[in-house]
């Protein structure tokens, strides 16, 4: 399976890739362009278990996933020609190496002054890595608590608040949220 079948991105060229986690903070290439977007139809949420990078199989983290409903606002990375397959090959690599927990699918993103077609990972309910809605308290205590491969779980959702914070989208329940793990890791 060559890997632009694996992401399903089929149209020749460059193309947009939406993040709206740890690639916005951490993408394992060098992008031409990156822009504010939003993406409707869906949300970010703490729906992945990690067992690898920020977990493990006995104690799994949690990762965030581009769950159905709502909007979320994240960062269009604009993949030029010249580094597509690189590009693809570390996106697999990174986020779809382990439990097949993402589907890529074509999505309309809206940028500051256009609406462009793009990609994005989005969660297969059916998979066995699923979380779910967690209640609260259950996501702080993981995320306080867990650590894997990649590092504390706290440090995934640190960097990626402070992503958000430098592109000034305002994301009050993740503030809120990391506010409750740090008092559960007992360093608040």
């Amino acid at each position: 399976m060559t890997a632009a079948n694996r992401l399903n991105i089929t149209k020749p060229g460059g193309f947009w890739f939406f993040a709206y986690g740890s690639l916005m903070w951490d993408p394992p290439f060098e992008s031409a362009d990156t822009r504010p977007a939003r993406l409707y139809g869906y949300h970010r949420s703490f729906c992945v278990n990690s067992e690898n990078y920020r977990g493990t199989p006995e104690s799994p983290g949690l990762s965030l996933g581009l769950d159905r409903g709502g909007s979320c606002t994240g960062v269009a990375l604009h993949i030029d020609d010249a580094s597509r397959n690189h590009a693809i090959r570390e996106i697999e690599a990174r986020e779809m190496n382990h439990d097949p927990i993402y589907i890529c699918r074509p999505v309309r993103l809206t940028l500051t002054t256009e609406t462009v077609t793009g990609y994005a990972l989005v969660v297969d309910r059916k998979e066995r890595i699923f979380a779910g809605r967690l209640d609260f308290e259950e996501t702080a205590r993981r995320i306080a608590t867990c650590a894997g491969k990649r590092g504390p779980n706290i440090d995934y959702l640190a960097n990626t608040i402070a992503r958000l914070d430098a592109m000034e989208i305002a994301e009050g329940h993740l503030h809120h949220l990391l506010r409750r793990a740090t008092q559960l890791r007992g360093t608040g």
